[in-house]
């Protein structure tokens, strides 16, 4: 598995998402951690909403069993997602922050990550919970998820030293408008609609790295792609690809991901230990120019 440099730190290139560990078995949640790190694969991504809190429990009841592994590890939670409501006041951060550390049984996480945009965001207020959090050692560095780049300067304006260093976004061979809008530029179509801001562009001039979720899936979770009759074309093509490379499909969607110049870190959802081999073995692979292009056209999108 290959690693980059993501705030000073060496973390894998993908990551393994945590959303859906609450319905594992002990036994196979320690399988799954356990075969990530021996893959190579050692950033683990949380939030304090998934399974309302269980999977962070969950994992901190794995690190309670193994607590010499927290050192091999890059953990990150998310907050500010409340029913009804996104919150980025100064409390509900301190607390939702105190509240992720208890549940995962460790003194500090890496990220902390704010979950979807609040519109009703105070920039310094933010920064001083950014502040203190950081100053107690309870988290190390800081990101957004969902943001587009006015969004990520207002918030950077108030930061100082604990300015952004990720945005996760959704991001996928069939889920592909961060770069649609670049490659239609000037044009009078559907693709040249920039729906996010040139968030792709922003993040690489501002050194913060993209996390695309969601990966596999098409739409808004409606299901993956690989083996849909959605996608034929798709399909006919990953599965040409991958025989030719000795991968799999699924590890190929990922390595289409990762051969692109922003050096992005998929987050990947599956609990299942092979799956995890298969796309840790397809890190190392890097697609030809046009073996990406041809994936990106098979998917259903035409260049100008």
């Amino acid at each position: 598995m290959k690693t980059f440099k993501l705030a000073g730190m060496d973390a894998s290139r993908v990551a393994q998402g945590c959303m859906r560990i609450s319905g594992l078995s002990e036994q196979e949640l320690d399988r799954l951690i356990k075969t990530d790190l021996a893959c190579g694969i050692n950033f683990f991504d949380h939030a304090d909403i998934y399974g309302g809190g269980a999977c962070e429990t969950r994992f901190g009841a794995f690190l309670k069993s193994n607590p010499s592994l927290r050192d091999e590890m890059l953990i990150q939670t998310k907050c500010a997602i409340r029913p009804g409501m996104y919150d980025f006041s100064h409390d509900h951060i301190i607390e939702a922050v105190n509240g992720s550390l208890s549940r995962l049984g460790i003194d500090s996480v890496d990220f902390l990550l704010l979950h979807r945009p609040d519109t009703l965001m105070e920039p310094e207020e933010v920064a001083e919970a950014f502040s203190e959090l950081r100053q107690a050692g309870k988290v190390a560095h800081f990101g957004v998820s969902n943001h587009n780049p006015m969004q990520i300067a207002l918030l950077n304006q108030a930061l100082g030293d604990d300015r952004i260093v990720i945005d996760q976004l959704q991001f996928s061979l069939t889920n592909t408008t961060m770069i649609d809008a670049g490659l239609n530029v000037n044009m009078e179509n559907a693709g040249a609609v920039n729906r996010d801001g040139g968030v792709l562009e922003y993040c690489r001039l501002k050194g913060i790295t993209i996390q695309p979720w969601s990966p596999f899936q098409y739409g808004f979770f409606e299901g993956p792609f690989i083996g849909s009759d959605k996608y034929p074309a798709l399909n006919e093509k990953l599965d040409q690809i991958a025989r030719a490379h000795g991968i799999t499909p699924t590890g190929l969607a990922i390595a289409w991901i990762l051969r692109h110049p922003a050096c992005m870190q998929p987050i990947i959802g599956s609990t299942r230990p092979e799956r995890m081999q298969e796309i840790a073995a397809a890190s190392d692979i890097t697609l030809s120019r046009e073996e990406w292009y041809e994936l990106y056209r098979s998917s259903g999108k035409t260049l100008p």
